[in-house]
């Protein structure tokens, strides 16, 4: 049988007497094996807020002026990744945030990336391929994008093969930069709103961070965001959660806050993975329409992307 639920006030107090003053006897009564425990805890509550809920977080935090008590209660967590995030005495500084895919959403990369997809086929004889046939996979990455090259032409491409091409195609596209790319119409003045109403700006893109991060710099856009991370950046990549999770994590934003603005399904799939509102901007690379894809909101130009309707989102 499982233990019974926390104490109440009254009791707890009586037991955190000794806790709060010998946090050494704390540390050694927490430690001592107990067969119902799943995950050491310490459930606390700032002294001041008599009606606050008690918060779990993991037993290594010891927040200033609160109340700690532990308990061995399992805790049931539908969101595993919640359970391994610290909770920490700067937590509620945490700032509301919106990411923003880059290829399709912020810049009109489509023109250089195809220009130096040809050049890089070219060395394999291959033919020239148009943009129409490769814009729907522009967000995909340098490698779907080879390969989609090469099944054009009724080719295969090994291993062996591949690696040579995509070094070449990333020496290409990085010598160009930034090339014929643009932001897209009122980018400008839509990062200058959400910056002025003390929202938090990042990137989160599927492309190699190496690339990202020049192509931003290139245009002047870098200076605008807390973080840039790329497919390459952690060991997951959109549309795993972890990618945007880990991404608002380091710009110093608060997922319970977010929101996702992209215009592709991986886009749409990796806020809906994560549990976090999106907006889908239909001017992008989708191979279909954009409300097809079930997103919060679609908005057709970057005028309507007010802190009105992010915070209405985040109701």
């Amino acid at each position: 049988m499982l233990p019974a639920a926390p104490l109440a006030i009254p009791v707890l107090a009586q037991h955190l007497a000794g806790c709060v003053e010998e946090p050494a006897t704390q540390r050694k009564r927490l430690a001592t094996p107990h067969p119902f425990r799943r995950k050491c805890l310490l459930f606390t509550r700032v002294a001041s807020q008599t009606k606050a809920p008690f918060v779990s977080v993991p037993c290594c935090v010891t927040p200033q002026k609160t109340l700690a008590v532990a308990f061995e209660t399992p805790v049931l967590n539908t969101q595993p990744w919640k359970a391994c995030t610290p909770l920490s005495s700067s937590s509620k500084s945490l700032r509301p945030i919106v990411v923003f895919d880059l290829d399709g959403t912020l810049i009109d990369t489509a023109a250089d990336l195809v220009a130096s997809l040809n050049h890089t086929i070219a060395a394999a004889d291959l033919a020239p391929v148009e943009a129409d046939d490769l814009n729907h996979l522009v967000g995909h990455g340098a490698k779907v994008m080879i390969e989609r090259a090469f099944s054009l032409r009724g080719r295969s491409i090994s291993e062996e093969e591949f690696q040579p091409l995509l070094e070449r195609f990333i020496d290409h596209y990085k010598s160009q930069m930034p090339g014929q790319s643009q932001s897209y119409p009122g980018l400008d003045g839509a990062l200058t709103r959400l910056e002025n109403a003390g929202y938090l700006l990042a990137v989160c893109t599927n492309k190699m961070e190496g690339l990202a991060r020049p192509l931003l710099d290139g245009l002047d856009l870098t200076r605008r965001f807390a973080a840039i991370t790329g497919g390459d950046t952690f060991e997951v990549r959109k549309p795993d959660a972890g990618h945007l999770l880990g991404t608002i994590e380091k710009a110093g934003g608060d997922p319970k806050r977010a929101v996702m603005v992209g215009d592709s399904r991986n886009d749409i799939l990796v806020a809906q993975n994560a549990r976090i509102a999106s907006i889908a901007v239909p001017f992008g690379y989708s191979d279909v329409p954009v409300a097809d894809l079930k997103p919060d909101v679609v908005i057709d130009h970057f005028d309507a992307l007010t802190a009105e309707l992010i915070e209405r989102l985040l109701k």
